[in-house]
């Protein structure tokens, strides 16, 4: 064999090969686009980022598998979803900037240029409003993770999906927390509640109100503020007039750190301080707050569960992520959302919106499965998680420690509200 006819067939054997290596390559399935519509920047900022390195962390044991969350979770196993041939996530992120508006456009153009298969978001509800609207008008599932206005499933929407516990929920735990604590003898004849003035904080403030009048809690004051306010002073000093026993606040981060720094400057605090979870939740409220809020009641869908649990695993991948930070309420109730979606896509089998859709409808997740401390996700015919729920919390030296109810707790609580 002469060393021309060598070369010849070397180089034959090698586009050989390359050919098929481009085959393969041409074979491997699309990804999989997910848009994910947060606030990444803007007041909320804080909260949408956590949220998306969460969600991040829920892609990547998916794509690349965790050898241990995979002895629970089967997507967990690794190498993208396998009822799409092996198809990796592709998540594609959008900034809602904390605005109604702009939520709106970045659902418009994740549908219409970037072709994604289904959207998560957006945090804040007024937000999800305007951009599950848009989802709904172009037949694109949406799940929101963390939005709560009871509007939200009240739409008629087809397409709609949330597997947040809601403010019926919060409501109902707030209202057996003092309960209990009036038959312990605490005081909590008057109760004072103070919200923003967006969706989120007039529905929420409206459905616990509605439930406390039921259960035969007296609302005394009830105090609505513009959301990001600057000065709150006139707020606090409405209420050291009153003097309420329990005061409950509906606010995101700016509003929070605001309220506290207040209360300290003017002296005063009640017997019972309620946060409804957001902006206290946030951990940059928690780092900076935490020693002037000492005792504060909140509630999370977070419990970082035994050591080899599905939350316990998820919370070391995102503490390795983040460099130190651990999972809270709003992020892991991001992570879960995404999961849910995940899920109900392999189960699909297809990119295909409609297939995606009933996926949804016919999720039955079990409560070891979850990430969030929820008894599992099951949707009703109107999208929302009716496994939902929540536990109370309490601040205690720098974190939240689970207080209420018993079976879930993991200290007594203690009162009256510390503070500062």
């Amino acid at each position: 064999m002469t060393n021309a006819t060598r070369r010849t067939m070397a180089a034959g054997a090698a586009l050989f090969i390359l050919g098929l290596a481009g085959g393969a390559a041409a074979q491997a399935p699309a990804p999989v686009k997910i848009g994910v519509i947060y606030p990444l920047s803007g007041n909320s900022a804080n909260a949408g980022n956590y949220s998306k390195m969460a969600i991040e962390v829920g892609a990547d044991v998916i794509n690349n598998g965790n050898a241990e969350l995979a002895k629970i979770m089967p997507l967990a196993k690794g190498g993208g979803l396998p009822g799409l041939k092996g198809a990796k996530i592709q998540l594609i992120f959008a900034d809602n900037q904390g605005t109604p508006a702009a939520g709106q456009n970045q659902a418009l153009r994740l549908i219409s240029e970037e072709k994604v298969a289904a959207l998560i978001g957006a945090y804040q509800s007024g937000i999800t409003v305007t951009a599950s609207a848009i989802a709904e008008r172009h037949g694109v599932p949406f799940l929101t993770a963390e939005s709560v206005a009871a509007n939200l499933t009240e739409r008629g929407f087809k397409w709609f999906f949330r597997t947040t516990p809601v403010a019926a929920d919060f409501a109902r735990a707030y209202s057996s927390f003092l309960k209990e604590q009036k038959a312990a003898g605490q005081k909590v004849n008057n109760i004072a509640i103070v919200h923003e003035n967006t969706e989120y904080g007039n529905s929420v403030a409206s459905v616990i109100a509605d439930q406390f009048g039921k259960d035969g809690l007296t609302v005394s004051q009830k105090i609505n503020y513009s959301a990001n306010s600057s000065d709150v002073q006139p707020q606090v000093l409405q209420l050291k007039e009153k003097n309420p026993d329990v005061v409950i606040f509906i606010s995101y981060t700016s509003d929070a750190i605001l309220y506290a720094k207040t209360m300290k400057e003017l002296n005063w605090k009640p017997a019972i301080m309620i946060a409804d979870n957001a902006g206290f939740n946030d951990p940059s409220f928690v780092k900076s707050m935490a020693p002037t809020v000492e005792g504060l009641i909140n509630r999370s869908a977070y419990s970082a569960g035994k050591p080899g649990s599905v939350p316990a695993l998820f919370n070391a991948l995102y503490k390795a992520k983040t460099g130190g930070d651990d999972l809270d309420d709003v992020s892991v109730r991001g992570l879960q959302g995404f999961l849910v979606m995940a899920d109900a896509i392999n189960r699909a089998g297809s990119t295909d919106p409609a297939k995606i859709r009933d996926a949804l409808k016919a999720t039955d997740l079990k409560a070891d499965q979850m990430a969030a401390g929820y008894d599992g996700v099951k949707f009703d015919d109107k999208g929302q998680n009716i496994l939902a729920s929540s536990v109370v919390t309490q601040m205690r030296g720098g974190q939240y420690l689970s207080v209420f109810p018993k079976a879930r707790a993991t200290t007594d609580v203690i009162l009256p509200y510390k503070g500062w």
